[in-house]
């Protein structure tokens, strides 16, 4: 498929994205954000996976031959740790399980499995489907597809224990996209939009929407414009924080959310 054709199914695919996700959040309270703090992000790191963990970030990059894990200092941005994922792996969504990090792949339907102090591999595990992002409430993992379906996978064993429906006004929420669990809640950016779900986990209802659309980077700034959107949610909750960003942004935001309307 050439630029121009590629390029044109990518602008109808958001366009209808679009307008099928306007119809489902109609109803439901958009909250919109205010920045605490800013902190350099790498424009080079093509954000798939996001948590905090004890003063730091941990970040999963994809695309083919660019991906990888990596520890990365907050307030500088620095990579103090990382592991590259060879291909033909693309790699998406992380977590901590206990003392391992989980990281899936796109397409390839296999897992890696990392000692999540020292990032050597442990060992690999399969799903079936797309793997596109993970979190985790304590205890059990949650894992996006890029469906309006999250599966519950058991920490220890990584197998599916169960599923969550998304919902939006009774609608299928499809292209959840990264993850992240706060305050009871499971929040998940949705693919080719600048929004966030906020999801009831236990209904799989959307409660509401985060929009981040002041924070996208001017078009003209970023390497590819279509595919460059809001993905990497992390949460300290130790001191009540939230961090966002996207793919390839110069910038990771601690935010807090406005009044809805």
């Amino acid at each position: 498929m050439n630029f121009s054709v590629r390029l044109s199914f990518r602008l109808a695919l958001l366009a209808c994205v679009a307008l099928s996700a306007g119809a489902a959040q109609a109803a439901l309270p958009v909250q919109g954000v205010t920045v605490v703090k800013t902190y350099p992000h790498d424009t080079s790191a093509y954000t798939e996976g996001l948590f905090y963990l004890e003063g730091a970030l941990y970040e999963s990059t994809g695309q083919i031959g660019a991906s990888g894990i990596r520890k990365v200092a907050l307030d500088s941005g620095q990579v103090l740790q990382r592991a590259e994922l060879a291909p033909p792996y693309y790699g998406e969504g992380i977590v901590a399980a206990g003392d391992r990090l989980i990281q899936l792949t796109w397409r390839s339907q296999q897992g890696f499995v990392y000692d999540l102090k020292t990032f050597q591999p442990q060992t690999r595990f399969a799903y079936h489907g797309e793997g596109w992002a993970l979190t985790s409430d304590g205890h059990s993992l949650y894992m996006s597809d890029g469906t309006a379906q999250i599966r519950r996978l058991d920490p220890q064993t990584l197998q599916q224990t169960g599923t969550v429906e998304v919902t939006a006004d009774g609608e299928p929420l499809r292209n959840l996209n990264e993850l992240e669990w706060i305050k009871g809640e499971l929040w998940a950016n949705v693919w080719l939009t600048t929004r966030i779900a906020r999801i009831d986990p236990s209904t799989g209802k959307v409660l509401g929407w985060v929009e981040l659309a002041p924070l996208v980077p001017p078009r003209d700034t970023l390497e590819d414009p279509i595919n460059d959107v809001a993905n990497g949610i992390a949460y300290d909750a130790a001191h009540d924080r939230i961090f966002v960003t996207g793919k390839q942004w110069p910038t990771l935001y601690e935010i807090k959310l406005a009044p809805a309307q």
